[in-house]
């Protein structure tokens, strides 16, 4: 029965790992879908064409249509980790004497995650709408490449503003689309993309936080159990201390991690597959978080890296497309434009 959370807990990773991907590699179209659903293909020697269609369908409905799904799945994740974090963890840190305000970090750090959460799902992203559309075809150029004048959305039956992209999820037009995040059940545009800066921050460090605590936890568990203070016998048969010089010497320390990981797993099951969670959480978080920290001193989003990339990659007439970013305008100014709206800048630049 200690296993099945564990068990709930991996299987939610995995959802994370394939929506994370997915959830970017697009918002609209089946050109999408099949370039996020290469497997059936791969297995298509081993796997009914019936199947195939059958998950296609499922995983489009999954990753390609919105819903609350990974909202839920958000939320469940959070609170097993923080239960399994508060019930054990936590008590055991306590009675080992940690610092009070170390073990109180996390709690503050899900309290500014909760809020981030909250204000980048229920933010307007930048919804183009007949009112606003004149103001936001000035916001920018056409680069002439990636965004170019006078194309019209067919949907919306209004021209398509530079760096703007219709969301087959929202089924809206978006204003510096980046992309649809499926976590948080909305686009990220212009106006929530700061948000969505913060969140994946502070859901970063959180979950390094958790694993940082938990670590330093078991690490204080091998100490204490007296591990380190064994002897040996050399070959003149004179029993000695363990050292540090021997543990180095004779490649000690891999069977010492080897047996104490044994011990704590047989001793902590939940907190030693929790740590592995974190652990592995807080990898493709920090790398996404790099990720979007790039795009943002770059001054792309993420659809038009993901265009870019795609042109790049093309042929036209034996030669290649050349995209250069008419956007950037230095490191400080590129910060500027995301963490404040274009309407305070719009204000600055009239005063």
């Amino acid at each position: 029965m200690d296993f099945l959370p564990l068990v709930l807990l991996y299987l939610g990773l995995v959802l994370a790992v394939a929506a994370l991907y997915c959830g970017h590699a697009g918002s609209g179209a089946a050109r999408a879908a099949g370039q996020c659903f290469h497997f059936p293909q791969v297995l298509s020697l081993v796997i009914p064409a019936r199947l195939q269609s059958v998950t296609q369908k499922v995983l489009l409905r999954l990753f390609h249509t919105r819903s609350n799904l990974f909202v839920v799945l958000h939320i469940a994740l959070q609170a097993a980790v923080y239960a399994e974090y508060t019930w054990e963890v936590f008590v055991y840190c306590w009675e080992l004497e940690f610092h009070l305000v170390l073990l109180l970090l996390p709690y503050l750090l899900l309290a500014g995650n909760i809020g981030c959460f909250i204000l980048c799902s229920r933010a307007n992203p930048g919804i183009i709408t007949k009112s606003n559309h004149a103001s936001l075809m000035k916001a920018y150029v056409y680069d002439g490449v990636l965004f170019q004048k006078g194309i019209v959305c067919t949907t919306c039956n209004m021209e398509k503003p530079a760096r703007s992209k219709h969301c087959s999820f929202c089924d809206t037009c978006v204003h510096r689309f980046d992309h649809h995040c499926v976590w948080v059940n909305n686009c990220i545009g212009a106006f929530n993309v700061k948000y969505f800066f913060l969140y994946l921050f502070t859901l970063t460090v959180m979950a390094a936080t958790i694993a940082f605590i938990t670590t330093a936890f078991l690490i204080q568990l091998v100490l204490l159990s007296g591990m380190m203070h064994g002897s040996y016998i050399d070959d003149q048969g004179q029993e000695h201390a363990v050292e540090i010089f021997f543990l180095v010497q004779f490649n000690f320390i891999t069977k010492l991690l080897s047996f104490s990981l044994q011990h704590l797993f047989l001793t902590f099951p939940r907190i030693v597959f929790m740590l592995g969670f974190v652990i592995l959480l807080t990898l493709i978080l920090g790398t996404y978080c790099c990720f979007n920290l790039y795009l943002a001193l770059t001054n792309q989003t993420f659809n038009e890296w993901y265009k870019s990339r795609r042109y790049r990659c093309s042929q036209h007439r034996d030669r290649q497309i050349v995209c250069k970013n008419v956007y950037a305008k230095g490191v400080w100014m590129n910060l500027k434009e995301i963490l404040k709206s274009p309407a305070v800048l719009e204000r600055k630049k009239k005063t």
